[in-house]
């Protein structure tokens, strides 16, 4: 697989997952909340932190009527406005800098999600080293061509998009100046049914576009992403909060610090697990090899005596021969007196 370079970070090949931790609208419009998420993603473990950059003018028009009203009942912020809900999640632009530089100094590698051309200008001034593109804004592709153009890696959350949509999305990235691309599998529903997330489809990606992929994973738990890591995905990013009871616009399908930490190790040890194909014995399996079943002795014999089920036992441990040769004993005499528990080997066998 190819590698990608995000700040000091390699993705792919034979590095383990890069967890991003999504701080998203939990800061819950304080700095100082949100400098305490980017504490406890570096305390979790997560190697990359994620914000989003837009204001609610630059998402919507201020109207609370029509489509810019939420009338849908299964959705986590009925009965809001686009507009207000925008204006409580946004993370205003002022804070950036403070964000960035507290992942600098913990290790973190801090970038974010531009919503217009005006957020990638910004961004650029504050020299991230890549930029995430939101579901809702992967069909953006005068976005698409704007963020290309800087050169820097580009991961793209598919959620919604057709097949179609996404090649014409990728395409135009390429085309206009970007080669490093992570597709990330995505199900735009808060929270994600694992029945709606379909997992399958990050292999399809990565052979279809020929490019790294990963998971933006909405659903609850960490299950989903575990498994994603069996099936390639090289960036998992999850949204997270510190306390899904003080709640917060995305805290519902957040995980909690310790969670964001169980999900770190969890798709390290899957990624780790899954190893390379072998067969035979591993170096940490040469003391298991003795108590394998093997042919034993299982009563006192006198030499010339035959062998029967009842003297010869297939049992642990495995000094003896395999139990594959039992019928080659069976009936047979044995060479010499042997006493009960003797390995059998072939100088036993008589005629």
């Amino acid at each position: 697989m190819n590698t990608i370079r995000i700040g000091d970070m390699t993705v792919g090949g034979g590095h383990n997952p890069l967890v991003v931790a999504e701080l998203s609208g939990n800061h819950n419009q304080s700095l100082e909340r949100a400098l305490a998420l980017v504490d406890a993603a570096a305390l979790a473990g997560c190697k990359a932190l994620k914000i989003q950059t837009y204001t609610a003018d630059t998402m919507t028009l201020n109207l609370d009527q029509g489509e810019f009203h939420i009338e849908d009942k299964n959705s986590l912020w009925q009965g809001r406005s686009l507009y207000d809900l925008y204006q409580e999640a946004h993370t205003p632009w002022s804070w950036h800098k403070a964000i960035f530089d507290r992942c600098k100094k913990l290790g973190l590698i801090g970038f974010s999600t531009p919503f217009d051309e005006s957020a990638v200008d910004f961004l650029e001034s504050l020299n991230v080293p890549c930029y995430k593109i939101a579901s809702f804004e992967n069909a953006d592709l005068p976005l698409i061509r704007r963020i290309a153009a800087t050169g820097k890696p580009m991961i793209i959350s598919t959620g919604m998009a057709t097949l179609a949509e996404l090649d014409e999305t990728v395409r135009t990235a390429r085309q206009s100046g970007c080669q490093d691309i992570i597709l990330l599998k995505c199900t735009s529903s808060y929270p994600a049914s694992p029945a709606d997330t379909n997992l399958r489809t990050i292999t399809h990606m990565a052979e279809l576009f020929g490019c790294q992929v990963g998971l933006s994973d909405h659903t609850l738990g960490i299950g989903a992403a575990v498994v994603s890591v069996a099936l390639g995905a090289t960036i998992i990013e999850k949204h997270f909060t510190l306390s899904r009871a003080e709640g917060g616009v995305d805290s519902a399908f957040s995980l909690e610090p310790q969670e964001l930490k169980q999900l770190v190790n969890e798709t390290e040890r899957a990624w780790i697990a899954l190893g390379q194909v072998r067969y035979g014995t591993t170096a940490p399996e040469e003391n298991s090899r003795l108590y394998r079943r093997s042919l034993y002795v299982a009563k006192d014999m006198k030499a010339g005596e035959v062998f029967t089920k009842e003297n010869l036992r297939a049992i642990r441990p495995g000094l003896g021969l395999a139990p594959k040769y039992m019928e080659l004993f069976l009936g047979k005499k044995v060479a010499k007196a042997v006493t009960k528990g003797t390995p059998i080997s072939w100088e036993l066998l008589g005629r």
